[in-house]
């Protein structure tokens, strides 16, 4: 198969890169993506708009958009949207807390999280904070609903919000493992165990037919905050215990929930973006993404240039972008977190021949990524006389820029050499295309190398140690999370069911403690999945096409018996 070549942005490896592009981050006045760099380093660092003052030299903006269009920093999908235009709502995600068990407190944290669903973020909430269901409310004796029903007032509002007209909302939402709802929040989202009207079916089996069929918390990513008493009584018993063990149950059957590691100095951090890479304990903070892409870079020269302009670039947009509400920018001020991540890892290893595992030499470049931001966030920023960031490092999950970029994905091996990717048009319409992974395809270009023999997730999902490892031992480089899946076969498989469980939780508590965070993805867990597998020459016969799923949509007023709404 050729290698895919555009003469409107030469840079993008694949059809679907330049798709993804143009469907997503293209326009007006940046409608190539050479264009595009150029504009948002202007707008973010430079002298674009009237009255501002360039906050870095010529030279550097020059190199900064550089490495841009090739590719080697690629700024989170807000920057790439808002490059140009009118507004500056530059940040993916905003973390919120409900702050006091109160009416009041309900009220505000809607309109918080409107506010910034609206201006393009995602939200990420921790609700521990609110009594459970049931307790009696001494001023005006009822009784209260718990947190659960808040996360779905919260869910309904996303599910109602566009952001900026482009995407659907992204949320979060945590539960103490302590918090006497925790068996409710556990099985918050078994779907497959509601049935639906008189239909025969699970709302499992209709959100695989429907993915915009209703459901609880189908806009949510729920997860459980373990602390240091935790930790603690693992260390003490080595028993991780029965939430622990639940929700291990409950993340290999069903994905969700995930789990927030919160121990020691971290305790407090419990608030989390909705990808669950920025970490914070103040209410109202803002995550700030760009990712440093290892399988373009050349050297380490290279990587510390990359890192240092990139840094730059970060702090730079914590002094241009927008924000929805007063508060959201006092906490900006104190705190001034940066997100800069990675993608590219495993391209990385397959070029230099290495398994997956953090090699000497990618210990190295790890190094040259924590010291030289580091170094760069503090001198830049006092530079700029403005408060240093508390924290630096984040892994965002780099979904669509990393497919943008044509590698893989933060900090995640190759999923497969061939998959078919299902997305969204328009917010309601699905879509699919045949995608063959682009670094897999210059081994197999250049290389020779034989599609079958290329290492994957579905060939790890086996040794899930090796996996949790991996993310172990990059996240001794990262001051802040990594959000990434570990992909594992469907529930009831061989190596994924009842028996497995135990084993699971005990693996994964050795190395919670090296971890901020975990998610894991049993194949067919949810309705909507949006990647699948396919042999190498099924995808390569269908390249360049672009499908429409038919699917069967569903009326909830005939499901549910519920009268004459479609009327």
């Amino acid at each position: 198969m050729a290698t895919f070549k555009s003469n409107r942005n030469p840079m993008f490896r694949s059809k679907f890169s330049e798709d993804i592009f143009n469907l997503k981050y293209s326009h007006t006045g940046c409608d190539t993506w050479q264009q595009l760099s150029s504009v948002l380093v202007q707008d973010v660092c430079g002298d674009l708009r009237d009255g501002e003052e360039p906050l870095m030299t010529k030279d550097e903006m020059s190199q900064l958009t550089k490495y841009i269009t090739e590719l080697k920093f690629v700024p989170g999908g807000r920057y790439l949207y808002y490059a140009g235009r009118k507004n500056r709502y530059y940040n993916n995600c905003f973390l919120l807390s409900a702050e006091e068990d109160t009416r009041e407190d309900w009220a505000n944290l809607s309109w918080k999280s409107e506010s910034c669903l609206m201006t393009g973020g995602g939200i990420g909430v921790d609700y521990s904070i609110y009594r459970e269901s049931g307790r009696v409310l001494a001023g005006t004796g009822g009784v209260a609903s718990g947190p659960i029903p808040k996360m779905e007032m919260i869910n309904s509002i996303g599910a109602k919000v566009m952001q900026g007209g482009s995407r659907r909302s992204a949320i979060y939402a945590s539960l103490n493992w302590k918090h006497n709802d925790i068996p409710s929040f556990l099985t918050a989202k078994d779907w497959d165990k509601i049935p639906v009207g008189n239909t025969g079916l699970t709302l499992k089996q209709i959100k695989e037919q429907d993915f915009n069929f209703p459901a609880p918390l189908d806009m949510t990513n729920i997860s459980i905050n373990y602390d240091t008493e935790w930790l603690l009584n693992y260390w003490k018993t080595g028993n991780v215990g029965e939430v622990f063990l639940n929700n291990v149950k409950q993340a290999l059957r069903s994905a969700e929930p995930g789990f927030s590691f919160n121990f020691m100095e971290n305790e407090n951090e419990t608030l989390r973006n909705a990808c669950t890479e920025v970490c914070s304990a103040d209410d109202s903070d803002v995550c700030n993404l760009g990712s440093i892409n290892f399988g373009r870079i050349e050297s380490v020269t290279e990587l510390a240039s990359v890192v240092e302009l990139g840094t730059k670039f970060l702090v730079c947009g914590t002094l241009r972008a927008q924000l929805p509400y007063k508060k959201v920018y006092a906490v900006r001020e104190k705190n001034r977190r940066l997100g800069l991540g990675v993608m590219g890892l495993h391209e990385w290893l397959i070029k230099k021949g290495s398994n997956y595992e953090v090699s000497e030499e990618l210990h190295r470049w790890l190094s040259i990524y924590r010291g030289v931001s580091d170094n760069t966030a503090r001198g830049f920023a006092d530079q700029r006389s403005v408060s240093r960031p508390v924290a630096v490092r984040a892994v965002a999950p780099t979904g669509s820029i990393g497919i943008l970029a044509g590698t893989t994905t933060g900090i995640e091996p190759l999923f497969a050499v061939a998959y078919k990717r299902r997305y969204l048009t328009n917010g309601t319409r699905w879509k699919y295309q045949y995608v063959v992974d682009s670094a897999a395809q210059e081994l197999i270009d250049i290389y020779g190398v034989k599609p079958e023999s290329i290492e994957s997730a579905l060939d790890l999902a086996p040794d899930y140690e090796r996996r949790i490892k991996f993310q172990a031992d990059v996240q001794d480089y990262v001051d802040m999370s990594i959000s990434s899946t570990i992909n594992l076969p469907e529930w009831g498989s061989k190596i994924n069911n009842p028996d497995t469980v135990k084993d699971f939780a005990n693996t994964l508590a050795k190395y919670a403690h090296r971890l901020r965070g975990f998610t894991c993805y049993p194949d067919g867990a949810r309705g909507g999945q949006p990647l699948t597998s396919v042999p190498y020459h099924e995808a390569v016969d269908r390249l360049g096409e672009e499908f429409e799923e038919h699917v069967e949509t569903h009326d909830i007023c005939d499901i549910t018996a519920g009268g004459t709404c479609g009327a």
